[in-house]
């Protein structure tokens, strides 16, 4: 009698334990596809958002900048006497001359010719050198060696940073912004470092509604590389960086 209670007991104990491993696996198998999932939906995001960027950065480019210097072609042409209608031709073309301006400067955030035209860090440098002196950050790129191009991932690269200088910008208080770049023979390394207020990354990046943090952690993933953020409050942020550029 005691070794049949034994038996079905051993059994029972068995029989929950098989149970109890299936419904764990099940659980991280649901976790590992939604993860899966979650982060095919965030790159196919990042690629279509590139897609359109680039549309729209050649709209401007090809389209709207073209039809712009002819309307103030035309407008410079028209030949007038009174002054007042002098004046207010003078000041259609300063105002077309602005959205020119702006124009230009829309379409290279969207699509930075300087990238290919004179590699990552000029481009880099180049896009900070138009934040302007009211954003109150300086902002300091360097190389340790020569950066070799590579046209697939230097946009992703590029677009990381961009994010990390607009989340200074916004949030960290920083007053300024080292971006350093180092190649070897295997890989591609980016050390990003701000004097910020720094923040809790765990929370940003659990309570992210937007691409934001994701959207640098995927554009490292589709680099097959690596990110790794270091902040405490009060005493700034650390990106680190590694791509391989085999």
């Amino acid at each position: 009698m005691e070794n049949r209670i034994l038996y079905i007991t051993i059994f029972l104990s068995s029989l929950l334990a098989v149970i109890i491993s299936f419904f764990i696996a099940s659980i991280i198998r649901y976790h590992r596809r939604f993860i899966r999932l979650q982060r095919e939906r965030i790159t196919a995001e990042i690629r279509s958002l590139e897609n359109e960027r680039k549309r729209i950065a050649t709209d401007l480019h090809d389209s709207l900048g073209p039809l712009l210097s002819s309307v103030k072609l035309n407008i410079t042409s028209v030949e007038v006497n009174d002054e007042r209608d002098r004046q207010v031709i003078s000041k259609s073309t300063k105002y077309i001359d602005e959205i020119i301006t702006s124009m230009r400067q829309i379409s290279h955030n969207l699509l930075p010719n300087t990238l290919e035209r004179k590699g990552l860090v000029e481009a880099i440098r180049e896009f900070s050198g138009h934040l302007g002196q009211e954003a109150l950050l300086e902002v300091h790129v360097y190389a340790m060696n020569p950066i070799t191009p590579n046209a697939g991932q230097d946009i992703h690269i590029f677009r990381i940073i961009q994010e990390i200088i607009h989340n200074t910008l916004k949030h960290a208080g920083a007053s300024r912004l080292d971006i350093g770049f180092k190649q070897d023979a295997e890989e591609l390394l980016v050390l990003v470092k701000d004097n910020g207020k720094g923040f809790n990354v765990q929370k940003a990046t659990r309570d992210s509604q937007g691409l934001g943090l994701k959207s640098l952690e995927i554009r490292t993933d589709i680099m097959h590389g690596t990110i790794n953020i270091r902040s405490t409050p009060g005493e700034g942020t650390n990106y680190y960086i590694r791509i391989p550029r085999r």
